[in-house]
């Protein structure tokens, strides 16, 4: 399972997935889409109020930290914020983003 697995450092060329694999992984992480020609997977997630949010970004930085894999996180609206998910060094998405973002949908 993917939440039980780490990051693999980037600097040992994590290798890019392929379609298959992509939308194979997208399935256990519902409510995630494919951003920039597949390159990248994003979701929004919505709070109560800027406080809550907040929090949120808080742990998605833990997650980051802990992992070494480290999202795109913007916040807007007041209580929502958006997280994107690709590996910059092999410009796509490989098996750390979703295991990122498997720890992330545990949080929220």
């Amino acid at each position: 399972m993917l939440k039980d697995k780490n990051c693999v450092p980037c600097e040992e060329k994590t290798g890019l997935l392929n379609a298959l694999e992509i939308q194979s992984k997208l399935k256990k992480i519902k409510g995630w889409e494919l951003e920039d020609s597949n390159k990248k997977i994003s979701k929004i997630f919505s709070f109560l109020n800027f406080s809550d949010a907040l929090i949120f970004i808080n742990r998605v930085g833990e997650i980051a930290e802990d992992e070494a894999h480290h999202p795109d996180i913007l916040l807007f609206n007041y209580n929502k914020v958006k997280i994107s998910l690709s590996t910059h060094s092999v410009k796509g998405l490989t098996e750390n983003d979703f295991i990122v973002a498997t720890k992330i949908k545990d949080i929220s």
